[in-house]
């Protein structure tokens, strides 16, 4: 839980990094609260939840947000949703961009690439990991697979321990040396919708839901959208 002083615990997916980097300075500046930010994948998060790990505000999945509601852990009421993301592809800089505008060619793209990246426990991986199986490449992606639990898999590209990187597009593109290549086809693409939630029993309530409030806004679209997100509000 936060403690007396203005300071707010917030609970997130690594996928949020590159967007509360840009939203949370000024918000402290404005406020006078200061945000402490505990990172995990999407599944490490529910599962510290489960355990009893505790905060003022998490961001994740909105059906992962439900399902804490109906389990008394977050205020369903408090819940607003943040933007959308989608996974993507990405290569070191400088390698040339395989064509994955269709599932044929992203196939065929995953089969040249010397070495492929992708989390064991993040949502992307997982998505990927079932991919490859309904793709029938499972056994040859694997074999040149570069893995790690969760965190950014691009760097693990920019180390030279892979040439191709799959994960959510905000994350690919918080990584300098990655040349983003593009979207997974639209049939085989993962969208997830993320939200904002305030934890049941917060001693600071009134200042999670302000934060919510802000982390939702629509005058912060732009970074949410320049972080390779989408968001309810295009148009702002």
């Amino acid at each position: 839980m936060a403690d007396a002083n203005g300071t707010i615990a917030l609970l997130t997916s690594n996928g949020m990094h590159a967007v509360l980097d840009e939203l949370l300075p000024a918000y402290r500046r404005e406020t006078g609260n200061d945000v402490v930010v505990r990172y995990g994948t999407g599944q490490e998060i529910l599962e510290r939840i489960g355990a009893g790990e505790a905060a003022d505000v998490v961001v994740a999945n909105r059906s992962a947000l439900q399902d804490l509601a109906r389990a008394g852990k977050v205020e369903g009421a408090s819940v607003r949703d943040l933007a959308t993301s989608s996974v993507g592809v990405a290569v070191r800089s400088g390698l040339p961009k395989p064509d994955v505008s269709s599932v044929e060619a992203f196939k065929r793209a995953l089969l040249a690439a010397d070495s492929i990246a992708f989390t064991g426990k993040g949502a992307s991986g997982i998505h990927f990991a079932r991919l490859i199986e309904t793709l029938g490449i499972a056994q040859q992606v694997q074999a040149k697979a570069a893995m790690q639990d969760g965190g950014l898999v691009g760097e693990l590209v920019v180390q030279g321990r892979a040439t191709m990187a799959i994960q959510q597009i905000a994350e690919l593109l918080a990584v300098p040396g990655l040349d983003y290549v593009g979207p997974l086809p639209n049939e085989i693409q993962l969208t997830s919708r993320i939200a904002a939630g305030v934890f049941a029993g917060s001693t600071r309530a009134t200042l999670a839901k302000a934060l919510v409030a802000h982390l939702s806004s629509p005058q912060n679209a732009a970074v949410y959208r320049a972080k390779g997100m989408q968001t309810p509000h295009q148009g702002d």
